[in-house]
């Protein structure tokens, strides 16, 4: 029986060094050599200055900036997390209705975009619809007083194609896209 003890023992030593300091020590020395960029959090530096993060959302509320998606989480990354409202809940449908009426006030033309008036599981999404970010045009041309047709030749520029080609949807990261604005 102490036999066996003692090796059950010397196993659970063995794999909590392996699994628990070798394994995570070795990874993230590999993701530091080889992918840096994504291993940091995909940070975005301007000016020597840290403004976000490629793969986080944030809320952007001037008129000048294309907005994200709305965030049950008030774009908290350590909250992260939807409504968990399922579609026929009247809080949800009553939230949805003033985000389409805001919007529509904004853009009477185009029809309103479903990502720029339902939050998406994260709450934390960094990307819109190519639909949402041209609905967005008018607003953020009239608010700089730019050519519609800069602002949508911008939008295009910034069109990222679905991923491997065939997953998702093409979408436009509105931190990117907002940061090329400001480059204007």
């Amino acid at each position: 029986m102490f036999n066996h003890l003692k090796t059950a023992l010397l196993m659970m030593i063995i794999l909590t060094l392996l699994t628990g300091l070798v394994y995570p020590f070795a990874i993230t020395f590999l993701a530091q050599v080889i992918f840096p960029y994504q291993a940091n959090g995909s940070l975005i530096i301007h000016d020597k200055k840290i403004i976000g993060s490629k793969l986080i959302g944030q809320n952007f509320t001037s008129d000048k900036y294309f907005h994200s998606r709305p965030s049950e989480v008030n774009y908290e990354a350590n909250k992260s997390g939807g409504s968990n409202f399922g579609p026929t809940n009247k809080k949800l449908i009553e939230k949805v209705r003033l985000n389409v009426e805001k919007l529509k006030r904004e853009n009477l033309n185009l029809s309103v975009p479903a990502d720029l008036v339902t939050s998406s599981a994260s709450g934390l999404d960094p990307h819109i619809s190519v639909e949402a970010a041209l609905f967005q045009v008018l607003r953020v041309a009239k608010a700089r007083g730019i050519s519609e047709g800069k602002i949508k030749e911008l939008v295009s520029k910034h069109i990222e194609p679905r991923q491997f080609g065939i997953l998702g949807e093409p979408r436009v990261n509105v931190l990117i896209l907002n940061l090329a604005l400001d480059n204007l």
